[in-house]
């Protein structure tokens, strides 16, 4: 325990407090972990402050040293384990002179702190006034100025903790995934008692000043409507919105989903209720209504993958930042474009946010929509583009309507079905022909036209909406390649005058097109626009960071592992070791294992031999004879499918049994074709729509060119993808596409994986040592 009183330690260690504040959410304790044991590994000592600033204005016992085994378990608790309270005190400048002498006496200089926005704030101001509280620290007599000598500059790194997304600057904040993930599953559950009875349901989400749950929820679940305060109703809404809904009643839908953001108004700010919208669909349409006011079951409960994800890589960049940081640099938050982690400046992420509320307040919507961010927008349009597909003004001339075929490929992945109704609501937007080709490739070739129900069929808006929320591939998929008969598919391709092709799939989806864009010399049908949306669960597409399904697999895997956990603590002590699926990728095993804290991850990327299986069962030896005070803890190890022929998950488990003498055991599971999922994660849901559309917007923009032009432009077979921080297309061919250069056709995955370094990531939270590594406790080489 440090100090609390007297003279501050002597500095030896760099120490570095973490701690929660504001609301809690869930990840919040993961990025509490990566703080701690990222601090630890790179020889720093970690504090944690209990209930927020209240924790920092008390002391005492409310700062407390971590060491590594005291954040044993914290990926899988929902909440925040250390405590967050409102602290009146610290807005105060008293209360922010206690809270810096707490700190020095403590010997702690830098602050990770994982809030809102308000939070962060508190802590810029904090690190502002630092020299100021130090002098008078020293004037009023309570240090000397010896004492703080050692602490004239203060580090905050700030973390975005929020289920509201709301903070300007970052994709996503931790906790907002899990989040929606319980507003969906909240959903889905209304769904069958909805359509049974032909109901109405009005749903209320939260969100005081931001919308990004209600409108990504919306998304998710096929809502006919949505109340956001960023983005009001126009006046006469009310006809709007009843005319969507009875239009989508005609057309054969059974149920009516309403969702609405705590803080809804119109265009003149005048709130907007459940109730308000219940009856009016009571009383104009007849309909039988409920409200449904879902509360703070959104904020508690465990981490989605995602924000498990997100916390750690988050917390690890934090202590980063802390480390590289000098005087003169600003204040950073941590934050996240696509599948990037970076660092922006705290105070003008916390304006822009603020700006939205006031631009707002100044019923300047569209200056709201923007500050969000351009994602935000985006969903937004794609989101009223396929709610109704009645929008006159977005119809294109008879020229430009294209016949564009829809075709899934490879093993079934979360994702594929929202992909495909989204795609195929923006084709009747446009006015173009959706075309369903079902049972891949073997269902076309072996296609008669003379059935009345054939492998080509056009799709209608009802036939796809029920899709939304709908796992695995309504019209069929299976790995059959274009190569099993390319003449025959050339010629249904002819026959039924395809102008676009959009493939949804993994990697058999991306060698499908890939033949196909290499037979356009001898097949002239071929000499269309083909778009690939990665769809598969082992995330293994040259040209994408992300594949739809991947998050619903990792979800699926989690909640595997998070039991099979529990089982391996609540009796004995014993080691899991766990088959993942992935192929020859080992982005599965990699992912879980950084959100559920494995102790090892095994994948055909590195090479798994008897050394390093020793190396792991003298680790586990060690961990189990000192292990203090955590009896009956449980060790998972993950094993990819393929990362060894003769090691296979028997077999390591069998070895680490045998050679735990009784101390331990160690059991084999192997959740198999369960890592599929049911229904797709909302990431998976709400991705299937921005990528189809972006998709069916690329697929336009070759409207007007020739056979040959398109046989000549590289970008005419494309992969869209995520990559880094933006979402790109890339081409299939040429000099420089993903099949000549980034493409390991032998192991059919991309050349240079992007995930590879945060295996070490893994590695370094699980305390994994490597190769003649001393043991922690008790030096010895493992």
């Amino acid at each position: 325990m440090a100090p609390t009183n007297g003279a501050p330690p002597p500095p030896k260690k760099r120490r570095i407090g973490v701690m929660t504040s504001g609301g809690d959410a869930p990840g919040m304790n993961g990025a509490v972990r990566a703080v701690v044991r990222t601090s630890i590994h790179m020889g720093c000592e970690a504090y944690a402050i209990y209930e927020g600033y209240e924790g920092l204005v008390q002391g005492g016992d409310l700062i407390k040293q971590m060491l590594w085994d005291d954040v044993r378990g914290y990926l899988s608790r929902g909440g925040t384990l250390i405590g967050t309270a409102r602290c009146m005190a610290f807005m105060e400048r008293a209360g922010r002179l206690k809270a810096a002498k707490n700190m020095i006496l403590n010997g702690i200089d830098a602050l990770v702190i994982c809030g809102g926005d308000g939070s962060l704030t508190g802590a810029d101001l904090f690190r502002d006034e630092w020299p100021g509280l130090l002098e008078e620290l020293v004037s009023n007599g309570e240090l000397k100025a010896d004492d703080i000598q050692p602490y004239q500059h203060l580090n905050i790194v700030g973390l975005v903790g929020s289920i509201d997304n709301d903070m300007s600057g970052t994709d996503a904040t931790i906790g907002c995934y899990s989040s929606l993930e319980r507003i969906c599953h909240a959903v889905d559950d209304v769904f069958d008692t909805a359509a049974s009875h032909q109901r109405g349901f009005v749903i209320e989400v939260m969100g005081r000043h931001c919308g990004w749950l209600a409108l990504m929820a919306s998304i998710a679940t096929g809502a006919d409507f949505v109340f956001i305060p960023e983005k009001p109703p126009r006046a006469g809404w009310e006809d709007q919105m009843c005319g969507i809904v009875r239009t989508h009643r005609q057309r054969g839908k059974r149920r009516t989903i309403i969702i609405i953001a705590e803080g809804a108004h119109d265009v003149n700010l005048t709130k907007i209720t459940p109730n308000q919208v219940k009856d009016l669909l009571t009383q104009r349409l007849r309909l039988d209504t409920r409200v449904t006011i879902l509360g703070h079951t959104q904020r508690g409960g465990q981490a989605c993958f995602y924000d498990r994800w997100l916390s750690t890589l988050q917390g690890v960049e934090a202590v980063n930042a802390v480390l590289e940081a000098t005087p003169e640099t600003a204040t950073p938050v941590i934050t996240i474009r696509e599948n990037k982690i970076e660092r922006s400046d705290l105070m003008e992420a916390v304006r822009l946010t603020k700006s939205v509320s006031k631009a707002i307040e100044r019923k300047d919507f569209d200056k709201a929509m923007e500050l969000r961010d351009a994602e935000f927008k985006e969903y937004y349009n794609s989101y009223m583009i396929t709610t109704s597909t009645d929008h006159p003004r977005l119809r294109l001339p008879p020229e430009k309507q294209l016949r564009i075929a829809i075709i899934h490929v490879g093993a079934p992945a979360g994702g594929m079905n929202p992909a495909t109704r989204a795609a195929v609501a923006y084709c009747l937007t446009r006015g173009h022909t959706p075309i369903s080709i079902h049972n891949g490739f073997p269902g076309l070739q072996r296609h008669h036209d003379d059935k009345p129900l054939g492998a080509v069929r056009e799709v209608k808006w009802i036939d796809v909406d029920p899709w939304v929320n709908e796992g695995g591939s309504e019209i069929g998929t299976n790995r059959g390649l274009p190569s099993g008969d390319l003449k025959k598919t050339a010629e249904c391709f002819e026959l039924y005058k395809f102008d676009a092709l959009f493939v949804i799939g993994g990697f058999e989806a991306f060698t499908a097109v890939s033949e196909m864009r290499r037979g356009r010399a001898e097949y002239p049908s071929f000499r269309i626009p083909m778009v690939v949306l990665p769809a598969t669960v082992s995330n293994n597409v040259p040209g994408t960071e992300y594949s739809l399904g991947s998050d619903t697999c990792l979800n699926t895997l989690i909640t595997f592992c998070d039991a099979i956990r529990q089982s391996a603590s609540s009796s004995r002590r014993r080691v899991f070791v766990i088959e993942t699926q992935g192929g020859r990728s080992g982005y599965v095993a990699t992912m879980a294992g950084l959100s559920i804290g494995a102790l090892a991850v095994y994948i055909p990327e590195e090479r798994v031999d008897i050394h390093t299986i020793a190396r792991d069962i003298g680790f586990l030896r060690h961990n189990f004879a000192n292990d203090k005070g955590a009896s009956r803890a449980g060790k998972i190890i993950l094993r990819n499918e393929k990362a060894s022929a003769t090691y296979t998950t028997q077999v390591i488990a069998d070895m680490i049994a045998e050679e735990a003498q009784g101390r331990f055991e160690a059991k084999a599971a192997v959740p198999g074709h369960y890592q599929q999922g049911g229904k797709p994660s909302p990431m998976d849901r709400i991705r299937a729509l921005r990528m189809s559309i972006k998709c069916m917007q690329y697929i336009e923009g070759f409207t007007g060119k020739s056979p040959e032009e398109l046989m000549q432009d590289d970008m005419s077979a494309a992969v869209i993808g995520i990559q880094g921080s933006e979402v790109v297309f890339s081409a299939m061919g040429g000099e420089r596409g993903l099949e000549l250069v980034a493409t390991d056709w032998k192991d059919r995955r991309p050349k240079d994986e992007f995930w590879l370094g945060m295996k070490d990531t893994v590695d370094i939270l699980s305390g994994r040592p490597k190769a003649g590594t001393p043991c922690r406790e008790c030096g010895r080489p493992l």
